[in-house]
């Protein structure tokens, strides 16, 4: 009689550690904690388990069930084993973001459109210094969050770009670093074509080497900016135009007697600068989208710009209008800018300048 029920035992117990493998199985795929934990109690109750036992026990059925499940083409034909594919289970969303944007303008733009979008994210600055090329390449790894930009077409195709122009077409608006003892030789400038005489420095890496080119004018480039203006001074090329907001304060970090701010020519192209975001972080650039036009619907994105970047004092230093303009076309701008949207420009592009 002994031996018929333990026989039975063995048998119910079995079944039972079938059930219980079942069980256990279903709760570890599906990561419901609670009740993976009651079905623990339950089984370590009615099969005598330890703690330290059940948890070798379990140990072993979850390796064995991933390491089933890491070859779904196994398992595809069975309609009797129960498969779960876990690697759709997203992980929680980080909220600090990794920048390159030193303290500037940009980043306190950032910082306030973080906090309008109510997003909750927390803002890392790199300190290492990095190219455009070198940025792109951090981005697309996930290394780098966010940076900022000139666009072009290609960039926009490769990271995720926020289409609100950070300096409302500032940026595209340039003035021209010289060397002093050409002063007089700019000041003869009233074409096109006398443009075309002079030949311009950049930044390799820089958009505004290809607009430059592509409107024929000749130019001169080097993969490091710094070494720009050593390069003018030694007669390489003739100017380096930079946006009108930053030219004075680039000059006095690169001081040298020899340069100076032209005062005569207006160079001037659409191309605005944007955030751009890694294409690993989508909900990132949603959020800072949603705070930038939150910002530009209630006027604070003017106030703050026209406040940080001094524009009333940079419009009557810069005396645009009393300028040649020499414009020229962006080949390689995005039919996606949003040009039709006066609110997001300054009204420099449509200046008449000197005659």
């Amino acid at each position: 009689m002994a031996i018929h029920l333990t026989a039975a035992m063995r048998v119910i117990a079995t079944g039972m550690m079938s059930v219980i493998r079942y069980v256990f199985t279903l709760t570890t795929t599906l990561i419901i904690t609670k009740r993976a934990a009651c079905w623990s109690l339950l089984i370590m109750a009615l099969t005598g388990l330890s703690a330290s036992s059940f948890a070798v026990f379990a140990a072993d059925i979850a390796s064995s069930h991933f390491a089933a499940n890491s070859n779904s083409n196994s398992n595809s034909g069975s309609s009797d084993v129960i498969t779960s594919d876990v690697s759709h289970i997203q992980a929680p969303i980080s909220k600090t973001i990794v920048t390159t944007i030193p303290q500037t303008w940009q980043l306190n733009l950032l910082k306030e459109a973080l906090r309008r979008s109510d997003s909750g994210y927390q803002v890392q600055q790199m300190s290492t210094q990095m190219n455009q090329k070198r940025k792109v390449e951090e981005a697309l790894a996930g290394t780098v969050d966010v940076f900022w930009s000139m666009t072009s077409k290609e960039l926009e195709e490769t990271v995720l770009p926020v289409r609100i122009p950070l300096f409302k077409g500032l940026l595209g608006n340039r003035l021209l670093i010289i060397r002093k003892s050409d002063e007089a030789r700019f000041a003869n400038v009233k074409t096109m074509a006398d443009f075309r005489q002079l030949k311009a420095g950049q930044n390799r890496y820089w958009p505004d080497a290809t607009i430059l080119e592509a409107n024929g004018l000749p130019v001169v480039t080097s993969y490091q900016y710094t070494n720009l203006y050593s390069m003018l001074e030694g007669g390489r090329f003739d100017y380096l135009a930079l946006g009108a907001q930053e030219i004075g304060e680039e000059l006095a970090n690169h001081a040298d007697p020899a340069l100076k701010v032209d005062s005569h020519i207006l160079l001037q192209y659409r191309s605005p600068a944007y955030f751009f975001v890694s294409p690993k972080r989508p909900e990132l650039a949603a959020a800072i989208l949603a705070g930038l036009e939150s910002m530009v619907s209630d006027g604070s994105f003017d106030e703050m710009f026209n406040r940080e970047l001094k524009i009333e004092q940079l419009y009557r230093e810069a005396k645009f209008e009393q300028r040649v303009i020499i414009r020229l076309d962006t080949p390689d701008l995005s039919p996606l800018t949003p040009i039709e949207r006066t609110e997001l420009w300054l009204d420099l592009f449509s200046m008449q300048g000197a005659r």
